[in-house]
C-alpha cells in the first residue's frame, strides 16, 4: 500500500508491500443518508482517475512552494485527536518542554491546548508551527487537507477517522475554521473521501440471511462489512466539527468529533478514531479540578450511532444511543500518575421515550439487571493508568478492559481474561533542541482465551443477541482496529528535526481469532487473520500553500 497527501503542504508518505488481484464482484449497492455522514452519489471512475491526477498535480506543486516559504503557520486550531501535532504534543511532554496534562481524555479543551502550546524556541518544529493561539476571540482557518490512499490488493487502514479505504484507490479532503468568542467556541471541519472500492475476493459467508459484503465469520453479530457494495463509495462527513461553551472549569457542547479515552497510542480499547466520530452532546470538566489531595479530569457524553447499510439489525431503524462516561485522577503526591476508567453502552434508540434513567445509565449499576437477563444493551469498560514522571523522558501505560459483566467475583479474579483483555506500552523520548528520538512500543491482546476451549465466547467488541451492530459507527470499530477478536503489537523508532519526522515501525495485527480450537477440539482453518506490516514513513512539515 502507498499513501501520500497534502496538508496544506505537510506531505506523509507511507510505504510496504502488496500485489494485486482481481475477482467478481457482489451484486448489491446502497446510496443513503445517516446521522453522522451523507453517502453519496455513484462517482465514476473517470472522475477517480481525474481526481488523481489533481492531487499528484497539486503535490509536486506544493512541494516545489514549500521550499520557498518558511513563515511560522499558526496551526493551534488543528489539534484534533490521534493528529500529527497531538502527537507531537505528547512527545514535548515527555521531554519537559510542556506541562502535564491528563492524556486519557481527549480531545483536549481550548484551555488545556492553550496550557500544552509549547514555547517559540527549544523544539525541532519551533521554526516552523506556532502552536500557541494568537488571538482568542477570532477566526482561524483549519488548512485545508488533500490525500490519497492506494490498496492494490484488499481494503486497508485503521485509525484515520471517518475514511474507509477500500481496494484502489481513495481520495480524502478536509478543511474548515474554528471560530472563539469568550468562552463560546465553533469548529467547523467537514471530512469527505472517494473509495474507488475495487473487487477483490470475498470471504464467503455461509449465512444466506446477512448480505454476502458482511463479516464472513460473525455477519449476524456485528455490522463490519467486508465490502461497501459493487461500486464507488463516497462519504461527506462532518469530521471534527464542535460546538461548545467552557465556563469555571465546566465544558458543554455538541460534536460530532472522535472522542479518544485512555492512556493508548495506537490500540485504545473503548473509543479511539478509528471510525467517524458519532454526533453527541457532552458535559464535563474543562481542565483538570484541583481538590487538593487530588485532580479530576471527568466527561460524560450522550451519542447517536448509526449503522452501515450492510449491518445485521433492524430493530429502531438500526439508529443506537450511546451514553458513556470516562474520568481520571492525578496526584501532586505523584507527580505524572493518571489513573482512570471509562464506561460506554449502546442501546437501541428510544425515540421519544428518550428518559432521565437513559442519560445516567453510565451511572447506574446495571448487574440486577445483568444477572436477571433482562438488559437489552451491550456495555464495555476499562480501567488505565499512564505514569509519566515530570521531565524524565518516559511513560508507561496500561488499560483493561471487558466487554461484558463478569459472572461472579470468583470468576473476576480467577478468569479476568474471559470477555476481558489489556493494552500496554511504553515511550522513552531523548535528544533537544532541533532532535528528540522517541523508541515506543505497544501491546493488546483482546483475543480469546484458552477457556474458548470449554465456555462459549464472542470476539471482543460483539454482544451475542441484542444490539448486532456490535462496538461500531457506520461500519467501522470504535475502539481498536486490532481489537475484534485478536489484537496487536507495534515497535517503532522515531525521530522528529526541523525537516519532519522519520519512523521506523514493525506491526503484526491478528483479527478474528476464534480460539485455538473449537470445543470438540477440532482445529478451526478460519481461526486466525494475521497482517504484518514494516514501513519506512517520513512526515515533511514544509509549507505549500493551496
Amino acid at each position: 500500500m502507498v499513501m501520500s497527501g497534502v496538508k496544506n503542504g505537510d506531505c506523509a508518505v507511507r510505504c510496504g508491500a502488496a500485489s494485486a488481484t482481481s475477482a467478481p464482484a457482489s451484486e448489491m449497492e446502497r446510496d443513503g443518508f445517516t446521522s453522522g455522514g451523507l453517502n453519496l452519489a455513484r462517482v465514476s471512475f473517470r472522475a477517480m482517475r481525474s481526481g488523481v491526477t489533481v492531487i499528484s498535480l497539486l503535490l509536486l506543486a506544493t512541494a516545489g512552494a514549500a521550499a520557498q516559504t518558511e513563515t511560522r503557520m499558526p496551526v493551534a486550531s488543528e489539534v484534533f485527536v490521534g493528529s500529527e501535532l497531538e502527537s507531537y504534543l505528547r512527545v514535548l511532554q515527555l521531554r519537559g518542554i510542556v506541562p502535564e496534562q491528563p492524556w486519557s481524555l481527549r480531545p483536549f479543551s481550548p484551555a488545556e491546548l492553550g496550557r500544552l502550546a509549547p514555547p517559540d524556541s527549544g523544539h525541532p518544529w519551533a521554526g516552523r508551527y506556532a502552536l500557541k493561539s494568537s488571538d482568542s476571540r477570532g477566526l482561524a482557518p483549519i488548512r485545508p487537507g488533500l490525500s490519497s490512499v492506494v490498496n492494490t490488493t484488499f481494503p486497508y487502514g485503521h485509525n484515520d477517522g471517518a475514511v474507509w479505504a477500500g481496494r484502489g484507490v481513495t481520495l480524502v479532503a478536509d478543511g474548515g475554521f474554528r471560530v472563539r468568542r469568550g468562552p463560546l467556541s465553533l469548529t467547523i471541519d467537514p471530512i469527505a473521501f472517494v473509495a474507488q472500492n475495487a473487487a477483490f475476493r470475498l470471504m464467503p459467508n455461509a449465512d444466506t440471511t446477512v448480505t454476502p459484503y458482511a463479516d464472513a465469520v460473525y455477519g449476524t453479530q456485528i455490522d463490519l462489512p467486508q465490502r461497501f457494495g459493487n461500486g464507488p463509495y463516497a462519504v461527506l462527513d462532518p469530521g471534527q466539527s464542535t460546538l461548545r461553551l467552557d465556563a469555571g472549569g465546566v465544558a458543554l457542547g455538541i460534536s460530532t468529533a472522535n472522542q479518544y479515552w485512555g492512556p493508548a497510542r495506537e490500540f485504545p480499547i473503548i473509543l479511539g478514531n478509528n471510525a467517524a466520530g458519532f454526533p453527541h452532546i457532552f458535559l464535563g470538566t474543562a481542565r483538570p479540578v484541583d481538590l487538593s489531595v487530588v485532580q479530576i479530569s471527568a466527561r460524560l457524553i450522550w451519542g447517536r450511532l448509526s449503522q452501515s447499510d450492510y449491518s445485521p439489525e433492524t430493530v429502531a431503524g438500526g439508529l443506537r444511543f450511546g451514553p458513556g462516561a470516562v474520568a481520571a485522577l492525578g496526584s501532586r503526591y505523584v507527580p505524572g500518575l493518571e489513573i482512570g476508567a471509562s464506561r460506554f453502552a449502546h442501546l437501541y434508540w428510544p425515540g421519544s421515550a428518550l428518559s432521565l434513567g437513559d442519560f445516567l445509565f453510565p451511572l447506574r449499576s446495571q448487574s440486577r439487571e445483568h444477572f436477571a437477563e433482562t438488559e437489552v444493551n451491550n456495555q464495555l469498560a476499562a480501567i488505565f493508568f499512564r505514569w509519566a514522571p515530570p521531565r524524565s523522558g518516559f511513560e508507561v501505560y496500561a488499560e483493561y478492559g471487558r466487554d461484558d459483566f463478569w459472572r461472579d467475583r470468583r470468576e473476576l479474579v480467577q478468569e479476568p481474561d474471559h470477555l476481558g483483555g489489556y493494552t500496554i506500552g511504553f515511550a522513552k523520548v531523548w535528544g533537544s533542541g532541533p532532535a528528540l528520538h522517541v523508541i515506543r512500543a505497544e501491546l493488546q491482546d483482546l483475543q480469546p482465551s484458552v477457556l474458548a476451549q470449554a465456555r462459549g465466547v464472542f470476539p471482543f467488541y460483539v454482544h451475542y443477541g441484542d444490539v448486532r451492530q456490535g462496538h461500531t459507527e457506520r461500519g467501522q470499530l470504535l475502539g481498536s482496529y486490532a481489537g475484534f477478536g485478536g489484537g496487536g503489537g507495534i515497535a517503532a523508532f522515531e525521530t522528529y528535526y526541523p525537516g519532519g519526522r522519520w519512523t521506523l515501525s514493525w506491526t503484526r495485527i491478528l483479527q478474528r481469532q476464534r480460539g485455538a480450537f473449537f470445543p470438540d477440539s477440532m482445529l478451526d482453518p478460519r481461526g486466525l487473520d494475521v497482517i504484518l506490516s514494516g514501513p519506512l514513513r517520513h512526515h515533511d512539515r514544509r509549507d505549500a500553500r493551496l
